[in-house]
């Protein structure tokens, strides 16, 4: 199947319905497989699954690396996207320290520019919003790079509504970036409603819930040492099993329509508006096509209702994040 395409914004940025998150490629869910990881991006394009995903934090650099290697003869058959925003030394993130200074934002494009192979970025985030420098610096230190061509379309990520503004008003944002899925709904009572008011896209990450809602999940404790999945909170102790309960009802629909429950999750998504593209994130061609064929998937308002109902804010329980990577989001 090759799949549909749907615009991000309303500055011309066309992706595919479904894109691919790469970070897990090179970070947070276990070992590294080079070759399976490039043999699954060039799945996704043979698939038309076209819209990637990366940032310059995730490895660091050496996500950005891996796709320039994949993307050898294969760049103009993708819409590459990126991120900026957070410190480095000796080659390692510093904390969840942000920069944002236009001065840096020019040197990390030129950093990303390079890893990836490429003279262009399609779609370049500000990763966090950085409180020491205004958005509309940002915003500006962007368009510039749009004028020189090294960038094609702005977008945010985890941004909150007046940041949203600020920006577009000095730019034009084609895309937020931001957590959302059947069991992280903080977008929909503010920040999906200005997005549209202003044309803007929304691309959610994590939209299986970091893979709670695929139904195959362990406790937090009996993933690796380095997963991700060991610190969130959502996987721990009570909260575990209040969610499993809760996500239960996503079995449930999958198994009437004889399809996985992450793929429920996703149809789910791809139903809430054709603005709104997922990008699932995996580093196997068998998830990837599973991924993939959710566009398929038709879920009846009944369907729709029982999802939004079950899962609602305030029946999942647990954060999202720690305490320490939720100050560095925007709400």
């Amino acid at each position: 199947m090759t799949l549909d395409k749907r615009k991000l914004g309303s500055q011309g940025l066309e992706v595919s319905a479904i894109g691919l998150g790469c970070m897990g490629m090179s970070q947070s869910y276990g070992p590294a497989d080079e070759e399976e990881s490039i043999a699954t991006l060039h799945r996704a394009i043979e698939m038309g699954c076209t819209f990637l995903d990366t940032a310059e934090v995730y490895g660091p650099f050496i996500n950005e690396e891996l796709l320039g290697r994949a993307l050898k003869g294969r760049r103009d058959q993708v819409v590459l996207a990126t991120k900026f925003g957070f410190c480095f030394e000796g080659g390692k993130q510093v904390g969840v320290e942000r920069n944002s200074r236009p001065e840096h934002i020019r040197e990390a494009v030129e950093g990303s520019l390079s890893r990836l192979g490429t003279d262009h970025i399609d779609l370049l985030y500000q990763h966090r919003i950085d409180p020491a420098v205004p958005i509309e610096e940002v915003a500006g230190a962007v368009g510039d790079l749009v004028r020189l061509g090294k960038v094609l379309f702005f977008g945010l990520s985890e941004a909150g509504t007046t940041n949203i503004r600020r920006a577009h008003a000095v730019h034009p944002v084609s895309a937020l970036q931001s957590e959302y899925s059947l069991w992280e709904r903080n977008l929909e009572p503010d920040v999906i409603p200005v997005l549209r008011e202003l044309g803007i896209g929304l691309v959610p990450f994590s939209p299986l819930g970091r893979g709670f809602l695929t139904g195959e999940v362990k406790r937090a404790e009996d993933y690796p040492e380095g997963d991700f999945r060991r610190g969130d909170p959502r996987y721990q102790g009570e909260n575990f099993d209040a969610n499993v309960k809760a996500a239960q009802i996503v079995r449930d629909i999958a198994a009437v329509q004889q399809v996985k429950p992450g793929q429920v999750a996703l149809a789910w998504l791809l139903h809430k508006g054709e603005d709104i593209v997922p990008i699932p994130g995996t580093k196997r061609r068998s998830y990837l096509e599973e991924n993939v064929a959710a566009e398929a998937i038709r879920l009846d308002p009944r369907q729709m209702r029982m999802l939004d109902d079950a899962l609602a804010p305030g029946k999942v329980s647990g954060k999202r994040y720690n305490d320490r990577i939720m100050a560095t989001i925007d709400r």
